[in-house]
């Protein structure tokens, strides 16, 4: 099929069409309510609905409904089709123009080297420092593992500390800081970057260095649950446990043998399961 360009990239040349769809693939593969991205991203809802219209014209949108909601995620095959084709065809497949992104994790293979994590959310007080802890205790020494946050809080909450350490985690050391620390990191950059929390995904962030594979494993915020102590701590076993399997299934990965095109695949799949 024959793709109109100029009109396929006209729509990603106004600049608030091109936050929707930023915002829609950091959050992929989750599919976001209308409402949602419009309060991300304060757009008013009318205007809103002629982004996405324009954005699923191209085909870099897909819209599903839930109940009376309608929800939109991104179309990496869309933009894909779109890049891919152009390169192919507007420049004649040039190797300098159209090598990709499907290389190796930062020639780590065949090394000793362990695989730089970061997990990110919002406070930096419990999922991220949950999955820090997890990946550390379940992936051992491949793994060099670190989390922030986007708007750290002042420190870790007490209940993801206390139920952290109920578990057999060690918790000596662990603080909630701001992602700034790691971006000017003077080593060789990470090679993924997971957030953990829908608010940090939804915002934008400096692309990080070494080009790391990127996921988005939404889990609910335990902090947010009020009520007794016993539902408060359920709150926080959901999140944990969700987040420990997502990681017993990261690091099942053949890391060493997959090229980054299918890594990134693996790690959306790791994202639909719950």
């Amino acid at each position: 099929m024959e793709i109109d360009y100029a009109s396929h990239f006209s729509a990603l040349a106004h600049p608030q069409r091109l936050s929707v769809l930023r915002m829609l693939l950091r959050r992929y593969p989750d599919a976001v309510p209308a409402g949602e991205v419009a309060q991300a991203l304060n757009v008013k809802s009318n205007t809103l609905s002629a982004y996405l219209a324009a954005l699923r014209a191209a085909g870099f949108v897909t819209q599903e409904r839930d109940g009376t909601s309608l929800r939109y995620a991104a179309s990496p095959a869309g933009l894909s089709a779109l890049f891919d084709g152009f390169l192919r065809e507007c420049c004649q497949g040039r190797p300098d123009l159209c090598r990709g992104i499907g290389g190796d994790l930062q020639t780590k293979k065949g090394t000793d080297m362990p695989f730089r994590v970061l997990f990110l959310c919002t406070g930096n007080s419990a999922r991220s420092i949950f999955a820090e802890c997890l990946l550390r205790a379940i992936g051992g020494d491949r793994f060099e593992v670190h989390s922030a946050g986007t708007r750290p809080a002042s420190q870790l909450n007490p209940l993801a500390v206390r139920m952290l350490a109920e578990k057999g985690h060690e918790t000596d050391g662990l603080r909630a800081k701001h992602m700034s620390e790691y971006q000017n990191d003077a080593k060789a950059g990470f090679d993924f970057v997971f957030t953990v929390c829908d608010r940090a995904a939804n915002e934008e962030c400096p692309a990080w260095p070494g080009q790391p594979i990127s996921g988005h494993w939404s889990t609910p915020d335990p902090v947010a649950v009020h009520g007794t102590e016993a539902e408060r701590m359920l709150a926080f076993q959901t999140a944990y446990g969700m987040l420990q399997n997502r990681i017993s299934a990261f690091v099942s990965l053949p890391l060493e043998t997959l090229d980054n095109l299918a890594l990134q695949h693996a790690v959306d799949d790791i994202a639909r399961k719950d």
